[in-house]
């Protein structure tokens, strides 16, 4: 069974990926996150902006994990895939110090009719559970198994 997903963008990264020109979301983190390791093929994400609306969806493809990254393994990924992540040299340079890593290519990607949620804590990317659904995981016909 495939597993759901919040994943909280920035909107010029969900416009990025809704207009096809970013297919690989990115998440570096100095700590091991909630998504790291989480994530499979074949996965239902829910694209949310920050402080907005859930207002795409799309499937996991091919995912990446990667841990105990140094500045220059981080350099490193930069390079092989900056030019489908997007991300700015700004960004890349406030990450630098970052232990986590995991890569997300993004298939399937169509925008939804916008859906408010009622969620209020800072978590970026949270693994849904049939507890914690925000009322998403019944939308497109949707069912725990």
């Amino acid at each position: 069974m495939a597993n759901s997903h919040l994943v909280i963008l920035k909107k010029p990264y969900l416009k990025m990926i809704v207009e096809g020109r970013k297919r690989i979301e990115l998440r570096l983190s100095r700590t091991r996150q909630h998504g790291f390791g989480r994530v499979l093929p074949g996965d239902r994400l829910f694209l949310k902006i920050s402080a907005g609306p859930v207002c795409a969806m799309a499937t996991a493809g091919d995912v990446k994990n990667f841990e105990n990254l140094t500045p220059e393994s981080v350099l490193e990924l930069k390079r092989r895939y900056n030019h489908d992540i997007g991300g700015g040299d700004e960004h890349w340079q406030n990450k630098i110090d970052c232990k986590f890593c995991f890569l997300v290519w993004l298939t399937d990607v169509r925008t939804i009719e916008p859906v408010r949620i009622n969620k209020k804590d800072w978590r970026a990317w949270v693994v849904l559970t049939e507890k914690e659904n925000f009322g998403l995981t019944e939308m497109d016909g949707f069912e725990w198994v």
